[in-house]
This record gives C-alpha cells, structure tokens and sequence, in this order.
C-alpha cells in the first residue's frame, strides 16, 4: 500500500523535471504533483559534472525553457550559469516546494484495477518510500548518472598517474604545470581540452577517429542587440525562433547535401588551424555530418589552444597504458600525469527503473515508441528525451505540452486511462536512434524501437512534432482512452511491453 497519492510523479529535478512543473502548474494546474531527486540537489547533469570548462553545446535561446528568457550575454553558456537558470525557475515558480531530493526511484507497477502507478523510492537513509500516482512522468535523464562509460584499457593498472572520468572529476585535482592526455574526441574533450591547457604543461586530445568540430562566438550579437531594445520576451521568442529555424535548415541540408556540408566544416577548420596544420588527419570524420552530433567550440577556443601550442591532437589507437603515460600502436609514446577518459556515458532507458504492467514485466526494447515519449502498451507513462540534432529542451517542452493536453482529456471525458495501441500489422521497426556514436550503439538493443510511420516514427524535427504535439488531436486512433471511473475494469495484456 501506497504511503502518498499525487495526480502526477515527476522523476528527476533537473532541466526536465524543472520544465515538467512548471507546465503542470502553468496547463493542468488542479493536479497535484511530486518530483522525486535522486540526489541532494536540483540541477541534473548541471549539478553533477563538475569537470573544468562544463559548458552547454546548444545556444541557450533553444537550450534555454519556451517560457523563462535567457538573460546573459554569453548564447553558449557555462554549466554553473545553467545550474543558475534551473535553480532560479524552480525557486521563481515555487517548483522547488514539489522536489523531495535523496529519493532514488527503484520500480513503478501498474495497476489497471487502480488506474494508478505505484512507485518504491529509497531514500538517503536507506528506507523504501511507496508513493502511488495516476500518471508517471520520467525526466531523470537518458544516463546513468552512477557510473561513466570507460573502456578496458590495456594495461591500465601499471599507469602510476590520475585516471579521472569527468563524470566524477574530483573536486581537488591539481593539473597545473602537468602533462596531461584526453583520451575522446566528443563534447565534452573539446570542452576539456582548451580549459585544462590554460594551466596544465600540455594537453594531448587522443582520438581513435576525427569528430566534426564547428567553431561559433560565444556571444550572440544580434541576440544582445535585440534584448536591449525589445521587451525580454519577445527579443527571446525571435532569437530562439531564428536559430530553430536555422539548426533545421543546417540538419536538413546536411542529410541532403553532406559532402558540400563536409567540405564546408573542415574548409573552416583549415582557416582557423592554417595550411600547415594536419586537418585531414585530425579533423576529418569517415562518416558524414550529423551521422553522430557535431562537436560545439565557443569562440574557437580549442583551435587556439591548438596554434598556442598549449594542446595537441594525437589520432591513433591504444597499445597500452605505461608506468608514465599511454604507448599507441604506431609506436609512439605519450608521457602523462593524468589520464582523462572523456569515452562516454552509460545510456538506460526509463530512467533505469524496473517497470511492471498489472503484474508483467515490462521490456522497453520490445515496444514502440509513440510520438518519441510514451510506450506501447504502457498506460499513464511518458518519458522526456530531447533532440540529438538540436537543443534537448526544445522537444522536452513539447513532451510537456502533450502530457498536460493528455491529462486535461481524460479529466474532461471521465478516463483515467491513455494507452498508445498498435493494431497496424504493416508498422516495420527500425532502431529509435539512426547514431552511429558508440554510447548510443551500446544502448539501442535497450531502448524502445521506432515505426515506419506516425505516430511511432520518430522525427528529430521541431516543426513535425510541434504540429503533433501542440496541435494535432490526442484522439488520433492509436492513444487507446479507457478505463471510465466506475465502470468494470477490461485489462487487454500488453503483449510487445512484456518480456
């Protein structure tokens, strides 16, 4: 039996969790709602990495809440400056009364009988807390936030230095005047790199392969010029309107065009690093553009480091670690003090928790995903992911949106049930990301599977799913409406959810 009962759980208080009490309280304001943090503190991934240089790698217009105006002059903002926005939302909004932190949610079951979820926490001191809800909402992220991902170097061992993952970058680690080695070339080693090589003796990035690397100002001018004479709001709503517009139009072009989108990134590169500099080498993916996401350099920082010769690029693989640093298979030899595995993240799926539907098991990987937040034949369950060919919160509001439209539905027709159905025989899967990234391939057996067609294909397109979300009826055939209070109780198995 259930301790407490809200209308609405929320897990996770970071930009998600934040924007999904904001939108409760803004669209279905008679519900009652909770949000359940794992940790001691509001904020999420702009809590947790701790690593030198934390920064965004979208512009904070789109980054940035539909409903809150990004104030600061820097579009690409530094992660305390984004803890700040979130903190400064929930406090302004009363959301931080909702939060109960040091709750790590465990498993939710569904009861059909009850129309309710029933979800087990553990708090910090180690008791189970059972809170049941009439609808889930996870917003706790896409990672794990427990552990990095690293790779079973050879020889890792006999390495005498510091090996750190910037997910659990120690708060006392003195890099100054020492020799340093990146291993990744993702965002957050180009977000590395630069800062650490302001202090450090040098800094190597070492790379397997290229990543694409795009240079822009820290600072938008336009923006800055527009918030000085426009109201805030509606200096904000151009600003986030013209880079929507602009990162689709990019996207699109490089899907369509990638060898003159290609040739048009690295011929950039080559005008920041000079004619002398290896690009092809070092900065020339196999794979086309926005076949994995486009690494972000505010200001050409990283470039500079490179001229300043501050920091290096060494694109080779692993022999094995040594006593003083890393021998790579052409032989050469990287001295190190510290060892940084910038490698990735651990993706999980509904947030890691264990989900049970009126008794069975549920196997995220053998649903469909609906209109990319809810699940095949998971009742009163949706979960915010955000765009990786975008800024994450541009979908999350959406997902927001739809969620309240969805419970305003069913309080207007008596429902207390919203069930995404497939009834098409002809829907063919295919994998819920198209990422060649090694941390999404790792992950994609795990994670719900996307149709060929609406509303289980999965856009990456702000316009489709703004249509979809914002405007198109909830009533579209698919979303199953049962479960009338008062009425016998028809439980149909969820038969593609079950392992």
């Amino acid at each position: 039996m259930a301790d407490e009962h809200f209308d609405v759980l929320i897990v996770g208080a970071g930009l998600s969790g934040v924007g999904a009490g904001y939108h409760l309280q803004a669209e279905a304001p008679d519900r009652s709602y909770v949000i359940l943090e794992g940790r001691e503190a509001i904020g999420g991934t702009w809590d947790l990495f701790r690593y030198p240089g934390i920064r965004s790698d979208s512009d904070m217009y789109t980054l940035g809440y539909s409903f809150k105006p990004w104030r600061e002059a820097k579009a690409i903002a530094d992660g305390p400056s984004i803890l700040r926005y979130v903190r400064d939302t929930a406090r302004d909004h009363g959301i931080d009364k909702h939060i109960r932190y040091g709750h790590q949610v465990k498993s939710a079951s569904w009861s059909t009988e009850d129309a309710a979820w029933t979800v087990e926490a553990r708090r910090a001191d180690g008791q189970t807390v059972r809170i049941s809800c009439n609808f889930l909402f996870l917003c706790g992220g896409y990672y794990n936030y427990e552990q990095g991902y690293t790779p079973d170097f050879p020889g890792a061992e006999r390495f005498k230095g510091a090996v750190i993952h910037p997910q659990k970058w120690p708060e006392d680690l003195a890099y100054a005047g020492k020799q340093v080695v990146v291993i990744g070339s993702g965002a957050t080693a180009v977000t590395l790199v630069p800062e650490m090589a302001k202090t450090a003796g040098h800094v190597t990035m070492l790379q397997r392969s290229p990543t694409y690397v795009v240079s822009r100002p820290a600072e938008d001018q336009l923006a800055n010029k527009l918030r000085a004479r426009l109201p805030a709001k509606l200096a904000y709503s151009i600003i986030r309107w013209r880079n929507v517009l602009f990162g689709m139009y990019f996207y699109r072009l490089a899907r369509r065009k990638p060898e003159q989108v290609k040739a048009g990134i690295i011929g950039m590169v080559r005008q920041q690093l000079g004619p002398d500099y290896d690009v092809e080498t070092h900065f020339t993916p196999s794979y086309n553009p926005w076949d994995q996401r486009l690494c972000l350099v505010p200001d050409a920082d990283l470039f500079e480091a490179l001229k300043a010769g501050r920091a290096s690029v060494a694109t080779d693989h692993i022999e094995t670690f040594t006593e003083t640093g890393i021998r790579l298979k052409s032989g050469k030899e990287l001295a190190a003090d510290i060892i940084v595995t910038a490698t990735g993240l651990n993706l999980q799926v509904m947030n890691g928790l264990e989900l049970t539907v009126d008794g069975r098991k549920v196997d995220p990987g053998k649903t469909l995903s609906y209109k990319g937040m809810m699940y095949e034949g998971v009742p009163n369950l949706a979960s915010s992911f955000g765009y990786t060919n975008a800024s994450w919160t541009l979908k999350c509001d959406l997902t927001c949106e739809y969620v309240c439209r969805l419970l305003n539905h069913m309080k207007k027709t008596g429902q207390r049930q919203c069930t995404p159905r497939n009834d098409d025989p002809n829907i063919e899967t295919a994998p819920w990301l198209d990422f060649s990234s090694g941390y999404v391939r790792r992950a994609m057996d795990r994670f719900p599977k996307q149709g060929s067609k609406a509303p289980w294909k999965l856009h990456q397109n702000y316009a489709l799913d703004l249509m979809s979300l914002r405007y198109a009826s909830v009533e579209d055939g698919v979303m199953e409406f049962s479960n009338r209070a008062g009425k016998p109780v028809r439980r149909r198995e969820p038969e593609k959810a079950a392992a």
